[in-house]
């Protein structure tokens, strides 16, 4: 039976995959999942794998039927290939789970073009990785296999998938571009859209620089019709450029709060919008100054400004306007259009939008400008909100051909796994490996048909190295999310992270002798960045959480002194290199919590296209871990917050943290609630932002809403059980 013509019916993994959901005499019989990866293997993988009779018959093969390219093989000799093919399959490398096999088959592993027969396993996959970012160096190769064949470093989906592959798409998938106030940079938005989607890229895009409805146009009063109409543009560009029909194209749109169209904006997405402007697959993102969170405590009318207006007094577009420092000028200025409405009023209409929807995104602006250590404006993020950097805009001419070059953004992405990059052997090697790694993609990458991209990409080298599996780490160390020690953890393993990447972005650049655009206008080059840890013992205080640490060598005020010493002198190669992503199809993989947050479930369901639900068990559920598993819907969203604020003092980009609430919230889990069970509301809401901006979150991801009538028999029939 080919890969094709499979039939959930006829197989029995599925069966017993769904039988870990009908608990057996009150526990969860996890047993079944085994059961499922067993059978899995049985009927599935092993009488569909193409076999080869030794490595080289099976490269020769891949490459002559255009499979793999042949180049980056060339780059190492014979003898270091089947050395390490040998290493990575000497592993002994085994899905954990049922999810994590099925996940890899189905989305990652090499299929022949007929779609009959599987040509890669895991440890292949890992080794083509390997080689392809290593570029020849065969050192770094060995520990690069090293690192994904055990699991400590996940290279994002697009790279990881795409790694050697002779027809791949590209490297990364996730890209921030800017429109300026003119039909040009319009037009050259929608065609970026549609080609950015072809290629399997998800887009932001900020609209906070168009006119408002009713500006005037040639000095035609009432001329301009606003933001929405280019939204629907953008969301016709995404849905058209399908990927060849697999795949739906996807974008956020991000507008300013204190632009005139923001009531409208919101609007879009409302159930019983105008179908001539409702938008539904466009996601929506809301630019947040701290003026706004002012205006809302001081329950305060706020102005709201038109960006023609402002361009014309300030000779810059709107979104590099500091409101916060300019707000009382533009209110004075009678030059600058304005209109008012009060900001509690502005703030509820989020509020409801997020009850219904889940949108819009929140990017705190001003907390990620003041915590960036980059010269230069962050005015937006990207389709997950975690992607945070620098960007200038672009001048095009009536031909769309640019007059000035600016800079976007491409997301170069990959994620550490937390439970087993805390067993490493040498935690700065790995690291500096990942690193190495993620360098790779941003050196090659070649996002050609949108320049400006290119640009930005080239100039800062950035990349964005993330994290997972924190709930995991948290349960399989009993420590409940967002406990003292829980903290404790965060902050430290992050402030590693960000130790040993300074440190790995150091030694490239002194041996490239090259720097990031602009790092003589940095806090890196005046040294002022690393005051923070050179003047504040950062030693874990909990003697439990210093036992996690043991092994690891921790920085020193003395180590940070000599890195800040080092980075004056030799400079950085990356403008930025931290971010953490939802990642959640490697997660899987990996068999781990995705990213920072709890766990939704601790038998999750998920809907897989043509097959129906699959059950996954949170990673390592046992009896003694069970206490430490609650459902994110169960916990109080502020300890998830702290969790997050721990982890963003070290992290130069953002995180994309998402908040879960339950539409009718038990009794005990918000403080404001006065212990009662009661309804979710635009005010708990409204208290759980503004607690986010107050402990320096820079973003927040979707708020998804639990809602009374929704089927729970699947997701938590198990909640209750024992192992």
């Amino acid at each position: 039976m080919g890969l094709k013509s499979i039939d959930p019916a006829s197989v029995t993994y599925f069966k017993l995959n769904n039988e870990i959901n009908i608990p057996v005499n009150g526990q969860i019989p996890l047993d079944k999942d085994k059961q499922a990866l067993a059978a899995f293997f049985k009927e599935n993988v092993e009488p569909n794998t193409r076999r080869f009779d030794s490595l080289r018959a099976r490269l020769d093969y891949l490459v002559a039927n255009d499979y793999y390219e042949a180049d980056f093989l060339a780059k190492y000799s014979d003898a270091f290939k089947q050395q390490l093919y040998a290493d990575v399959h000497a592993a002994g490398f085994q899905f954990q789970s049922f999810m994590a096999a099925y996940k890899f088959y189905a989305q990652y592993a090499l299929k022949t073009d007929d779609n009959e027969q599987y040509l890669e396993d895991f440890a292949d996959r890992v080794f083509a990785n390997a080689l392809f970012f290593a570029d020849g160096d065969e050192q770094l190769a060995t520990t690069l296999a090293d690192e994904m064949i055990h699991q400590r470093y996940q290279p994002a989906t697009p790279s990881f998938l795409n790694a050697g592959r002779a027809r791949r798409g590209e490297l990364v998938s996730c890209f921030l571009l800017q429109v300026t106030d003119d039909m040009n940079a319009i037009g050259r938005a929608v065609n970026s859209a549609l080609e950015l989607s072809r290629i399997g890229g998800g887009v932001g895009i900020t609209l906070s620089n168009l006119r408002e409805g009713g500006a005037p146009i040639k000095g035609i009063q009432g001329a301009a019709s606003g933001v929405l109409p280019v939204m629907k543009l953008l969301e016709d560009s995404f849905s058209y450029s399908n990927q060849l029909g697999q795949r739906q194209g996807a974008g956020v749109v991000y507008l300013n709060v204190f632009h005139p169209d923001i009531i409208a904006f919101l609007g879009a997405k409302k159930e019983n919008a105008d179908e001539k402007y409702r938008v539904k697959t466009l996601s929506l993102g809301v630019i947040v100054p701290d003026k706004f969170y002012d205006l809302v405590q001081q329950d305060a009318e706020m102005y709201l400004f038109s960006p023609y207006s402002v361009e014309r007094e300030y000779g810059q577009p709107f979104s590099y306007i500091d409101i916060t420092k300019e707000y009382d000028n533009l209110v004075a200025n009678p030059a600058i259009t304005k209109t008012k409405i009060r900001a509690r009023d502005l703030e509820t209409e989020i509020s409801k939008l997020q009850q219904e929807s889940g949108y819009p995104y929140i990017l705190n602006v001003d907390t990620a400008n003041a915590a960036s250590p980059v010269a230069g404006k962050i005015i937006m993020s990207n389709l997950c909100s975690e992607i945070m950097q620098v960007q200038t805009p672009s001048t095009l001419n009536n031909r769309q051909e640019y007059d000035v070059l600016g800079t976007d953004v491409s997301c170069n992405l990959g994620s550490t796994n937390i439970p087993n990059l805390m067993q490493s052997p040498d935690f700065g090697r790995s690291v500096e490996a990942m690193v190495r790694a993620l360098t790779y993609v941003t050196d090659h990458s070649e996002i050609d048909v949108v320049p400006s991209v290119q640009n930005g990409n080239d100039l800062a080298h950035s990349i964005g190295l993330g994290a997972m599996g924190l709930h995991t780490y948290f349960a399989k160390h009993h420590m409940h999310y967002g406990s003292p020690e829980s903290l404790a953890f965060t902050n430290q393993y992050f402030l590693l992270l960000n130790y040993y990447t300074l440190l790995a972005s150091n030694k490239i650049a002194r041996e490239r002798g090259q720097v990031f655009h602009n790092f003589e206008a940095s806090k890196y080059a005046d040294g002022s960045y690393f005051d923070q840890y050179i003047d504040e013992d950062w030693g874990i205080k909990d003697p439990r959480v210093a036992t996690q640490f043991a092994g690891i060598h921790l920085p020193t005020q003395a180590d940070w002194r000599a890195l800040r010493d080092a980075v004056m002198q030799d400079g950085l190669y990356h403008q930025n290199r931290l971010a953490v992503a939802p990642n959640g199809s490697i997660s899987y993989i990996n068999d781990t919590s995705s990213s920072l947050h709890p766990i939704v479930n601790r038998i999750e369901d998920r809907q897989e296209k043509t097959i129906g639900t699959i059950y996954y068990p949170a990673s390592g559920l046992a009896n003694d871990t069970l206490p430490y598993y609650k459902s994110a819907y169960d916990t109080n969203m502020c300890k998830v917050i702290d969790v997050y604020a721990a982890a963003q003092r070290h992290v130069d980009q953002g995180m994309s943290m998402t908040l879960f609430m339950r539409s009718t919230i038990p009794a005990g889990i918000y403080p404001w609630k006065a212990g009662r069970t009661d309804k979710m509301t635009t005010r708990d809401l409204n208290i759980l932002r503004n607690y986010a901006h107050a402990k320096g979150i820079k973003s927040i991801y979707y708020i998804r809403t639990f809602t009374d009538d929704a089927d729970e028999i699947g997701a938590n029939a198990c909640e209750s059980c024992s192992i």
